[in-house]
């Protein structure tokens, strides 16, 4: 199957935009179809040697525009633009409307299997081998990062009386069934003295695939309950102490005998905190208690000289024992 169907046509709709844009019925659709193909193949008779890879015709209303993708955009535009304008008048004759041309250059030429297909061709007709001028370009295009290409050529090769069909490839990948796949295809005749050859190039540049819908995923029930709850017990504020993990009990749960308690302990700090306050702030008092200390030291020392000696004691006692008696008797 992917040796009988064109590859552009068979991914139409997938990967691939139709060369053609507008909408027409019955007659009308035969004669815009006519000048399609003729606007084409004047193009490329006109222009033969300027790598005109793809042309783009829309239509709206009265206006067709012609948008032409080359490799020399300079060979279609000329110099100020005259060959443009002279192409514009030769297809006004072929197509009735107002005529717009676009010229736009394609990117990277050796990935385009149609300038691919024109450029072997053309080395035919310099009687070139064809066994080289496929090798070549194969290599150029695996070179600029294709992940696959083949050739093939058919009729009188190297001027055979017998035609015969000699094909190149394919280097690395070319999925020809795959719709996913973005395979260019070109086509290309070779006029040679002996008979005209054609040409065919595969190039394989990849997969294009859809863009990813990312989608928020669904929760279950259970799920919603369990993120219900956490957000109920976040409501839930429990109230800390700085210094650690223990919790502090509010005032409403508090009695009134541990509120005095806590008002106690929380004032003893404060007055601590308070004299060791007085004491940085008054640094010179402090220097003036040694001395006081010292002048206290020296009058216990002088109050200690009166004090009266063990024997001086007794006899004081021994009076004071005498006075008793004599109470005691008049008693």
């Amino acid at each position: 199957m992917g040796q009988k169907v064109h590859p552009y046509g068979f991914r139409l709709g997938v990967i691939r935009v139709p060369r053609s844009r507008w909408f027409a019925e019955g007659p009308q659709y035969r004669r815009q179809l006519i000048e399609d193909l003729h606007i084409r193949e004047h193009i490329m008779d006109r222009h033969r040697n300027a790598g005109i890879s793809d042309v783009f015709i829309e239509r709206r209303a009265d206006t067709i525009t012609i948008t032409i993708q080359t490799a020399k955009p300079g060979i279609i535009i000329g110099r100020g633009g005259r060959d443009v304008d002279k192409l514009r008048q030769e297809i006004e004759q072929i197509a009735d409307g107002r005529i717009r041309v676009n010229v736009e250059e394609t990117p990277q030429p050796d990935l385009n299997a149609q300038l691919m297909a024109e450029n072997i061709a053309h080395e035919l007709e310099r009687r070139i081998s064809p066994q080289r001028a496929m090798g070549q370009a194969i290599e150029r295009a695996i070179n600029m990062g294709a992940e696959g290409a083949r050739c093939e050529i058919s009729g009188r090769i190297r001027g055979a009386e017998i035609a015969r069909t000699e094909s190149m490839g394919p280097e690395g990948r070319v999925p020809l069934q795959t719709l996913r796949a973005d395979v260019d295809y070109g086509f290309a005749e070779a006029t040679t003295s002996y008979g005209p050859i054609g040409i065919k190039a595969w190039i394989y540049k990849g997969e294009i695939l859809p863009p990813k819908e990312e989608k928020e995923p669904e929760l279950q029930p259970e799920e919603e309950r369990v993120l219900e709850g956490l957000s109920a017990t976040a409501d839930e504020v429990v109230v800390t102490s700085s210094a650690g993990d223990s919790e502090v009990p509010t005032e409403e749960a508090l009695t009134d005998e541990e509120k005095s308690v806590a008002s106690a302990e929380a004032e003893e700090p404060a007055v601590v905190m308070d004299t060791k306050a007085e004491a940085a702030t008054l640094p010179a008092e402090q220097e003036t208690v040694p001395e006081e200390m010292a002048a206290g030291e020296s009058e216990a020392e002088a109050e200690t000289t009166d004090i009266p000696t063990d024997s001086e004691g007794q006899e004081h006692s021994e009076e004071n024992s005498d006075v008793d008696a004599e109470t005691i008797e008049t008693s």
